[in-house]
């Protein structure tokens, strides 16, 4: 315990929301390093961005916001994301010396001595009297199960392991799910691959017209609400359909996003259904999104019933001194700047009753 570091705030996590809370935090009088301190397990700046596939270009990335205090201006849209946003990311972090620590790898964080949190990490433990949490979703892909799954002879490969449409040039390639990923992989591998097939569990829903400020209230309120319930958060994209632009018309009008539901079982060389339809494949893209990753916060007990962490505000309902950020309704580049903001202004107030009670 001598070897404990002590600060009043530790942010895990340095993508979007790390660093928007971190800037807050700056912004507010708090010092990196004697006051807060970011821990960030990637070997470099850019978050989850500097691991997506090269071909996945700035101008396809939907929705992207500037973080706090510096415009993201004047990229090119032709560049690969991952090089855009990490490059952004890294200036970011030197303009407001956040003075980001990498990597650590965050094992737990569980009650410590005088109402403390200990965050245990592979560079030591820290003392806290707060804790932003700031971990996202990249780091656990979601794996439906399904009957066979271990018997198919081809390759089986996650949206976070996704390398390119170059790779599946002449195979057989059965893409399943019905987001923004799914799509998007289609699109790509077709010109590539023998043959593309779509699976997905329920119908996509295209949402046509401009995707306006009421629009993404509406659709963040309802993520919301299943955190206020404590249920394991959707993604704010699952509840607003996907954007029916140019290159999903095509893809319509081509038979590349000609859906079929999902299969029953998977065999050695594909998949079947019940009513004995098989498609033969060499590849199963599984492009079946994520899930968050706390699970270094099990100590503390946050999760209810339901699978998800109740929320009020940023803040965790069964311990106020833990804030999510990136969480749920927070879970896009814009919500995560807002919530980086709100769980700063929750933090001060609470640190300084706490001074005041002391």
């Amino acid at each position: 315990m001598n070897n404990t570091r002590e600060v009043e705030v530790v942010v895990i996590g340095a993508g979007q929301a790390g660093l928007a809370a971190a800037y807050h935090l700056r912004h507010s009088g708090f010092e990196p390093e004697r006051d807060f301190v970011v821990l960030d397990h990637s070997p470099g700046p850019g978050g989850a961005w500097q691991f997506r596939w090269p071909s996945l270009t700035y101008g396809k990335v939907h929705g992207m916001h500037s973080l706090p205090g510096m415009e993201l201006a004047g990229a090119d849209n032709g560049r690969p994301s991952s090089e855009v946003i990490a490059a952004y990311f890294d200036t970011y972090e030197r303009t407001f010396d956040l003075r980001v620590r990498r990597p650590v790898d965050v094992r737990s964080v569980r009650e410590g001595p005088a109402g403390r949190l200990l965050v245990q990490t592979s560079d030591g433990v820290w003392s806290t009297g707060a804790l932003i949490n700031a971990t996202g979703t990249w780091d656990r892909p979601f794996w439906p199960r399904y009957p066979g799954q271990e018997t198919f002879r081809g390759r089986q490969l996650h949206t976070a392991q996704y390398p390119g449409p170059e790779a599946f040039a002449g195979q057989r390639v059965i893409v399943v799910g019905g987001g923004a990923s799914g799509t998007q992989h289609l699109l790509e591998i077709a010109p590539h691959a023998a043959a593309t097939t779509w699976v997905t569990r329920r119908p996509p829903v295209f949402r046509e017209g401009p995707f306006d400020e009421n629009a993404g209230r509406a659709a963040v309120a309802l993520v919301e609400e299943r955190v206020r319930q404590g249920l394991a958060p959707h993604s704010v994209v699952s509840v607003t359909g996907l954007p029916l632009n140019d290159a999903i018309r095509q893809g319509l009008q081509d038979g590349v996003l000609d859906r079929r539901p999902m299969f029953d079982r998977i065999t050695p060389d594909g998949v079947e259904w019940e009513d004995g339809r098989r498609v033969d494949a060499d590849v199963i893209l599984w492009a079946t999104g994520f899930r968050a990753a706390i699970d270094h916060l099990a100590p503390l007990r946050l999760r209810e019933p339901g699978g998800g962490i109740r929320l009020d505000g940023t803040r965790a309902v069964a311990d106020p001194r833990v804030h999510l950020v990136g969480y749920g309704p927070s879970a896009s580049t814009i919500g995560a700047n807002r919530a980086g903001r709100a769980a700063v202004r929750d933090i001060r107030r609470s640190l300084a009753g706490a001074a005041v009670a002391a």
